[in-house]
Protein backbone atom coordinates (compact mmCIF):
# COMPACT_ATOMS: atom_id res chain seq x y z
CA UNK A 1 0.00 0.00 0.00
CA UNK A 2 1.28 3.46 -0.92
CA UNK A 3 0.29 6.05 1.69
CA UNK A 4 0.80 9.70 0.82
CA UNK A 5 0.21 13.12 2.28
CA UNK A 6 -1.22 15.66 -0.13
CA UNK A 7 -3.12 18.88 -0.66
CA UNK A 8 -5.64 20.10 -3.19
CA UNK A 9 -5.06 23.66 -2.04
CA UNK A 10 -6.70 23.28 1.34
CA UNK A 11 -5.42 21.68 4.56
CA UNK A 12 -3.12 18.65 4.08
CA UNK A 13 -4.72 15.22 3.98
CA UNK A 14 -3.52 11.64 3.91
CA UNK A 15 -4.44 9.25 1.15
CA UNK A 16 -3.81 5.90 -0.50
CA UNK A 17 -2.34 5.95 -4.01
CA UNK A 18 -3.92 3.41 -6.34
CA UNK A 19 -2.72 2.33 -9.77
CA UNK A 20 0.62 1.27 -11.19
CA UNK A 21 4.02 2.93 -10.82
CA UNK A 22 6.69 1.87 -13.33
CA UNK A 23 10.34 1.00 -12.61
CA UNK A 24 11.32 4.64 -13.17
CA UNK A 25 8.97 5.81 -10.43
CA UNK A 26 6.44 7.28 -12.88
CA UNK A 27 2.78 6.74 -11.92
CA UNK A 28 0.32 5.63 -14.59
CA UNK A 29 -2.09 8.24 -15.92
CA UNK A 30 -5.02 6.57 -14.18
CA UNK A 31 -3.48 6.63 -10.68
CA UNK A 32 -5.87 7.94 -8.05
CA UNK A 33 -5.53 9.43 -4.57
CA UNK A 34 -8.13 7.97 -2.23
CA UNK A 35 -8.37 10.26 0.80
CA UNK A 36 -8.15 8.93 4.34
CA UNK A 37 -10.00 10.14 7.42
CA UNK A 38 -7.29 11.39 9.78
CA UNK A 39 -3.65 10.53 10.30
CA UNK A 40 -3.20 6.79 9.61
CA UNK A 41 -0.34 6.58 12.10
CA UNK A 42 -2.85 7.41 14.84
CA UNK A 43 -6.25 6.22 13.64
CA UNK A 44 -5.36 3.52 11.12
CA UNK A 45 -6.54 3.23 7.51
CA UNK A 46 -10.06 4.62 7.19
CA UNK A 47 -11.21 5.70 3.73
CA UNK A 48 -13.14 8.97 3.64
CA UNK A 49 -14.96 8.21 0.39
CA UNK A 50 -13.33 11.12 -1.46
CA UNK A 51 -10.79 10.63 -4.22
CA UNK A 52 -8.86 12.64 -6.78
CA UNK A 53 -6.76 12.01 -9.86
CA UNK A 54 -3.17 11.82 -8.67
CA UNK A 55 -2.25 14.44 -11.27
CA UNK A 56 -4.65 16.90 -9.61
CA UNK A 57 -3.05 16.90 -6.15
CA UNK A 58 0.25 18.18 -4.82
CA UNK A 59 2.25 15.63 -2.89
CA UNK A 60 3.75 16.67 0.43
CA UNK A 61 6.29 14.95 2.64
CA UNK A 62 4.54 11.65 3.41
CA UNK A 63 5.36 11.93 7.11
CA UNK A 64 6.12 14.73 9.52
CA UNK A 65 8.57 13.08 11.92
CA UNK A 66 7.25 13.55 15.45
CA UNK A 67 10.69 14.08 16.86
CA UNK A 68 13.61 13.21 14.58
CA UNK A 69 15.27 11.86 11.51
CA UNK A 70 18.16 9.53 12.33
CA UNK A 71 20.85 9.28 9.67
CA UNK A 72 23.30 6.43 9.24
CA UNK A 73 26.76 7.38 8.03
CA UNK A 74 29.02 5.34 5.75
CA UNK A 75 26.73 2.33 5.49
CA UNK A 76 27.97 1.34 2.02
CA UNK A 77 31.61 0.24 1.79
CA UNK A 78 32.17 2.02 -1.53
CA UNK A 79 30.82 5.29 -0.12
CA UNK A 80 33.03 5.00 2.96
CA UNK A 81 35.99 4.52 0.59
CA UNK A 82 35.10 7.55 -1.54
CA UNK A 83 34.97 9.60 1.67
CA UNK A 84 38.45 8.34 2.60
CA UNK A 85 37.19 6.34 5.57
CA UNK A 86 37.16 2.80 6.81
CA UNK A 87 33.94 0.88 7.27
CA UNK A 88 32.60 1.68 10.76
CA UNK A 89 32.52 -1.24 13.22
CA UNK A 90 28.93 -0.38 14.21
CA UNK A 91 26.27 1.90 12.75
CA UNK A 92 27.32 5.55 12.78
CA UNK A 93 24.40 7.70 13.95
CA UNK A 94 23.67 11.37 13.38
CA UNK A 95 20.53 13.48 13.61
CA UNK A 96 18.63 15.70 11.22
CA UNK A 97 15.98 17.96 12.79
CA UNK A 98 12.39 17.44 11.73
CA UNK A 99 12.44 21.04 10.48
CA UNK A 100 14.78 19.90 7.69
CA UNK A 101 12.02 17.76 6.13
CA UNK A 102 10.42 18.83 2.84
CA UNK A 103 8.36 16.96 0.26
CA UNK A 104 8.42 16.17 -3.45
CA UNK A 105 8.82 19.24 -5.63
CA UNK A 106 9.74 21.50 -2.73
CA UNK A 107 12.92 23.55 -3.19
CA UNK A 108 16.21 22.65 -1.55
CA UNK A 109 17.60 25.96 -0.34
CA UNK A 110 21.32 26.43 -0.90
CA UNK A 111 22.62 28.09 2.30
CA UNK A 112 24.86 31.14 2.05
CA UNK A 113 27.20 29.56 4.63
CA UNK A 114 28.22 26.78 2.21
CA UNK A 115 29.90 26.46 -1.17
CA UNK A 116 29.67 22.66 -1.45
CA UNK A 117 26.22 21.14 -1.04
CA UNK A 118 25.92 17.44 -1.93
CA UNK A 119 23.05 15.07 -2.75
CA UNK A 120 22.86 11.68 -0.99
CA UNK A 121 20.07 9.39 -2.21
CA UNK A 122 18.83 6.87 0.35
CA UNK A 123 16.17 4.41 1.44
CA UNK A 124 14.19 5.72 4.40
CA UNK A 125 12.56 3.58 7.09
CA UNK A 126 9.40 5.02 8.68
CA UNK A 127 8.62 3.95 12.25
CA UNK A 128 5.00 3.12 13.03
CA UNK A 129 4.84 2.82 16.81
CA UNK A 130 6.60 3.91 19.98
CA UNK A 131 9.43 1.50 20.56
CA UNK A 132 12.71 1.02 22.35
CA UNK A 133 15.26 -1.82 22.46
CA UNK A 134 13.62 -3.67 19.59
CA UNK A 135 15.20 -7.09 18.94
CA UNK A 136 16.08 -7.87 15.32
CA UNK A 137 13.43 -10.53 15.06
CA UNK A 138 10.68 -8.02 15.96
CA UNK A 139 11.79 -5.09 13.82
CA UNK A 140 9.02 -5.63 11.26
CA UNK A 141 6.48 -5.09 14.03
CA UNK A 142 7.56 -1.45 14.45
CA UNK A 143 8.14 -0.45 10.81
CA UNK A 144 5.24 1.36 9.15
CA UNK A 145 6.85 1.41 5.73
CA UNK A 146 9.57 2.80 3.51
CA UNK A 147 10.14 6.02 1.60
CA UNK A 148 12.79 7.76 -0.49
CA UNK A 149 15.13 10.28 1.08
CA UNK A 150 17.85 12.74 0.12
CA UNK A 151 20.32 13.37 2.94
CA UNK A 152 21.43 16.79 1.68
CA UNK A 153 24.80 17.74 3.16
CA UNK A 154 26.92 20.88 3.21
CA UNK A 155 30.17 18.97 2.76
CA UNK A 156 32.51 21.90 3.46
CA UNK A 157 30.76 22.57 6.77
CA UNK A 158 30.88 18.88 7.63
CA UNK A 159 34.66 18.94 7.24
CA UNK A 160 34.96 22.22 9.11
CA UNK A 161 32.75 21.30 12.07
CA UNK A 162 33.78 17.61 12.24
CA UNK A 163 30.39 16.72 13.71
CA UNK A 164 27.38 16.73 11.39
CA UNK A 165 24.64 18.85 12.96
CA UNK A 166 25.02 22.06 10.98
CA UNK A 167 26.07 20.40 7.73
CA UNK A 168 22.98 18.19 7.62
CA UNK A 169 20.48 20.23 9.59
CA UNK A 170 19.55 23.22 7.42
CA UNK A 171 15.89 23.74 6.61
CA UNK A 172 15.05 21.78 3.42
CA UNK A 173 18.02 19.39 3.80
CA UNK A 174 15.82 16.28 4.17
CA UNK A 175 13.50 15.75 1.18
CA UNK A 176 11.22 12.73 1.71
CA UNK A 177 8.66 11.15 -0.60
CA UNK A 178 6.82 10.61 -2.75
CA UNK A 179 4.87 8.33 -0.39
CA UNK A 180 5.33 5.52 2.13
CA UNK A 181 5.25 1.97 0.75
CA UNK A 182 4.01 -0.32 3.51
CA UNK A 183 4.54 -3.69 1.79
CA UNK A 184 8.06 -4.10 0.47
CA UNK A 185 11.03 -6.46 0.65
CA UNK A 186 14.00 -4.09 1.00
CA UNK A 187 16.72 -6.74 0.75
CA UNK A 188 17.73 -5.83 -2.81
CA UNK A 189 16.36 -2.49 -3.98
CA UNK A 190 18.07 -0.29 -6.56
CA UNK A 191 18.93 3.18 -5.19
CA UNK A 192 19.74 5.72 -7.89
CA UNK A 193 20.32 9.47 -7.96
CA UNK A 194 20.10 11.62 -11.08
CA UNK A 195 21.42 15.18 -11.36
CA UNK A 196 19.73 17.04 -14.21
CA UNK A 197 18.84 13.66 -15.69
CA UNK A 198 22.36 12.24 -15.48
CA UNK A 199 22.85 9.11 -13.36
CA UNK A 200 25.25 9.84 -10.47
CA UNK A 201 24.53 7.13 -7.89
CA UNK A 202 23.62 3.55 -8.71
CA UNK A 203 23.59 1.22 -5.72
CA UNK A 204 21.53 -1.50 -4.12
CA UNK A 205 20.33 -2.10 -0.58
CA UNK A 206 21.89 -5.57 -0.78
CA UNK A 207 25.21 -3.76 -0.25
CA UNK A 208 24.22 -2.15 3.04
CA UNK A 209 26.87 -2.90 5.64
CA UNK A 210 24.21 -2.91 8.35
CA UNK A 211 20.80 -4.05 7.12
CA UNK A 212 17.47 -2.57 8.14
CA UNK A 213 16.79 -4.93 11.09
CA UNK A 214 20.26 -4.20 12.46
CA UNK A 215 19.75 -0.45 12.10
CA UNK A 216 16.37 -0.35 13.80
CA UNK A 217 17.59 -2.57 16.63
CA UNK A 218 20.72 -0.44 17.09
CA UNK A 219 19.02 2.95 16.96
CA UNK A 220 16.25 1.82 19.31
CA UNK A 221 18.87 0.60 21.79
CA UNK A 222 20.03 4.20 22.06
CA UNK A 223 16.81 6.24 21.87
CA UNK A 224 13.07 5.77 21.91
CA UNK A 225 11.58 5.91 18.42
CA UNK A 226 8.20 7.55 17.88
CA UNK A 227 5.56 7.07 15.17
CA UNK A 228 6.65 8.95 12.06
CA UNK A 229 10.34 9.01 12.97
CA UNK A 230 12.54 8.21 9.98
CA UNK A 231 15.82 6.32 9.75
CA UNK A 232 17.86 7.11 6.63
CA UNK A 233 19.84 3.96 5.89
CA UNK A 234 22.93 5.44 4.21
CA UNK A 235 23.91 6.42 0.69
CA UNK A 236 25.75 4.51 -2.06
CA UNK A 237 28.91 5.83 -3.68
CA UNK A 238 28.71 8.68 -6.16
CA UNK A 239 27.78 11.59 -3.91
CA UNK A 240 28.63 14.96 -5.37
CA UNK A 241 27.83 18.66 -5.56
CA UNK A 242 24.68 20.31 -6.79
CA UNK A 243 24.19 23.98 -7.58
CA UNK A 244 21.27 26.41 -7.63
CA UNK A 245 19.22 25.64 -10.72
CA UNK A 246 19.99 21.92 -10.62
CA UNK A 247 17.32 19.27 -10.31
CA UNK A 248 18.02 16.15 -8.29
CA UNK A 249 15.95 12.97 -8.47
CA UNK A 250 16.32 10.01 -6.15
CA UNK A 251 14.72 6.77 -7.33
CA UNK A 252 14.29 3.73 -5.13
CA UNK A 253 12.81 0.94 -7.25
CA UNK A 254 9.74 -0.51 -5.60
CA UNK A 255 8.83 2.84 -4.04
CA UNK A 256 9.10 5.70 -6.52
CA UNK A 257 10.97 8.87 -7.43
CA UNK A 258 11.63 11.97 -5.32
CA UNK A 259 12.50 15.12 -7.26
CA UNK A 260 13.58 18.55 -5.95
CA UNK A 261 15.20 21.62 -7.43
CA UNK A 262 18.03 23.54 -5.79
CA UNK A 263 17.50 27.28 -5.35
CA UNK A 264 19.05 30.26 -3.63
CA UNK A 265 16.96 31.50 -0.73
Amino acid sequence: MRIARFTTGDDPLYGVVTGEVDDNGIPADDCRMVALAGDPLHVGIHLSGKEHALADVRLLSPVLPRSKVVGIGKNYAAHAAEMGSDVPPEPMLFMKPNTSVIGPGDPIFYPEQSNEVHYEGELGVVIGRICREVPRERVNDVIWGYTVGNDVTARDLQRKDVQFTRAKGFDSFCPLGPWVETELDVGDLSVQTFLNGVLKQDGSTRDLIFDVPTLVAHVSSVMTLLPGDVILTGTPEGVGPMQPGDEVEVLVHGIGALTNKVVRR
